[in-house]
């Protein structure tokens, strides 16, 4: 924390991760002020906790509405699914919302920092400055900012890089923060109860009604309520008994069908990944990297081809589970740190 002293703005979700974050900045002598974003009607709890953590700390809280621009979260989260594929939500906030339309609020305000609760680093190495993951890999959320606009790498501080989440407890009592022992939530902030249905029958009616589930010689094995309940992987609740497990290895929009195989029917290869956002100077050859395909995957190793927006992906061994609208990030070593390289979105996966 090397700009002690600067005026620092704090993302204050009302969890413990955001509110030990300022605890740790005002301990270090920053200059501290919490933000708290209103992204749409479920946000009234979590106002209320950041604002209880606001006074504890003894600092201002700035609250903004930003349930109109949320809109564009909510489009592409029910388009995604209109398309058969699995989106990645917080990814899309993360980079317009957390650190684009929060950034520029706090910056109008005098903002030198932007903080954040995140599980991973910055690090700075000759003048310029990358994304690298969390120490406790176990935590790691890199994969979560890995499409955040480079630019604005030198002016984030992540508090919460070096700990565990039982450390960032600890701290949490240590400073008598309620946050404390505040259960995670695992759900998606704008899917109260993971009620998916709910949120596509205000954008896409027609997503939430049935189709067929088959198999991939195309023969019929029975019907679901919707594609928007699968992903590629999935095994639980599929309701069908097939003797052996059998998984869900592709959605169509088009014919609105589930096709279901057996494992290896999971596994790729290769992926083609578009709209790629590169963390580092943007590589002109094929590199070495350890990719990841989902938020808790360990990743491996594979080449990956830049072509202008776009990569192709070719993993020394197949991979499992490979899904459209999710990303692919691509993390190189660094000495013993791992440097988010840059990522882009899951088009298809394909041998």
């Amino acid at each position: 924390m090397a700009h002690k002293g600067k005026k620092v703005f704090i993302a204050l979700s009302g969890g413990v991760d955001s509110s030990t974050s300022a605890a740790l900045l005002l301990e270090a002598g920053y200059n501290c002020a919490g933000v708290f974003m209103i992204t749409n009607e479920n946000s009234s709890h979590a106002q209320t906790d950041a604002e209880e953590m606001a006074e504890k700390l003894g600092i201002k809280l700035y609250v903004l509405d930003l349930r109109k621009d949320f809109e564009r979260i909510l489009d592409y989260f029910c388009n995604e699914y209109k398309r058969g594929r699995t989106p990645n939500p917080c990814v899309l906030c993360n980079r317009l919302m957390k650190f684009g339309k929060l950034w520029a609020f706090a910056q109008s305000k005098g903002a030198e920092l932007l903080a954040t609760g995140h599980y991973a680093r910055i690090i700075e190495s000759n003048g310029k400055f990358g994304l690298y993951e969390a120490v406790y890999t176990f935590k790691d959320q890199s994969y979560a900012l890995s499409m955040i606009d480079n630019k604005i790498l030198p002016y984030i501080i992540l508090p919460m890089g070096c700990n565990s989440k039982d450390q960032t407890r600890k701290i949490a009592s240590k400073f008598g923060l309620g946050t404390a022992q505040k259960e995670e939530s695992q759900e998606i902030c704008f899917v109260p109860d993971n009620d998916y249905a709910s949120v596509l029958k205000k954008c896409f009616p027609e997503l939430v009604h049935s189709g067929n589930i088959i198999n991939s010689s195309g023969n019929v094995l029975g019907e679901h309520d919707g594609i928007y309940r699968f992903t590629i992987g999935q095994r639980r609740g599929l309701r069908i008994a097939m003797g052996k497990p059998y998984y869900v290895v592709n959605i169509n929009a088009d014919s609105n069908t589930v096709t279901l195989g057996p494992k290896e029917e999971l596994f790729h290869k290769q992926l083609y990944a578009t709209d790629v956002n590169w963390l580092i100077d943007k590589p002109v050859s094929v590199f070495r990297a350890r990719v990841k395909v989902r938020y808790n995957d360990k990743g491996n190793s594979a080449q990956v081809y830049p072509q202008g927006d776009s990569v192709t992906v070719e993993f020394d061994e197949p991979k499992s589970a490979i899904t459209p609208g999710q990303l692919a990030v691509f993390y190189i070593q660094e000495g013993k740190n791992n440097e988010v390289a840059g990522a882009g979105w899951i088009d298809k996966a394909f041998n």
